[in-house]
């Protein structure tokens, strides 16, 4: 499967939906995504995860070296995501402590928002 790549703005927060298959062929175009929006500035990072179908430990280092990048400039990293089997991915690996989860991008973006 392909993986997709789209990117939007939401108030100050950079949204980059992903769907597709995020492995060990794809990531790369994911890194190169996330390193983009950093490079360009974006310090509120917001990675939809919603229609992503396959996370593999590939895709999971991506996002971790993209959190990695943007905390020493004060940003940070959210993921939007409701998909059951990729939460517990995040729960297994204890990524779940590491990185914000939210059940949508509307939830992300809004900073009462619940976590999921």
């Amino acid at each position: 499967m392909e993986l997709s790549l789209a990117t939007r703005a939401v108030a100050e927060h950079a949204v980059l939906e992903v769907g597709g298959e995020v492995d060990v062929y794809t990531a790369p175009r994911l890194r190169e995504r996330l390193n983009e929006l950093i490079d360009g500035g974006a310090r509120s990072i917001v990675v939809d995860l919603n229609r992503v179908d396959f996370l593999d430990s590939t895709g999971l280092g991506v996002l971790v070296g993209a959190h990695r990048r943007l905390r020493p400039l004060g940003g940070r990293c959210v993921l939007a995501c409701d998909k059951e089997p990729l939460l517990k991915i995040f729960r297994i690996t204890a990524l779940d402590q590491v990185f914000p989860l939210y059940p949508s991008v509307e939830a992300a973006t809004d900073q009462s928002g619940p976590t999921a």
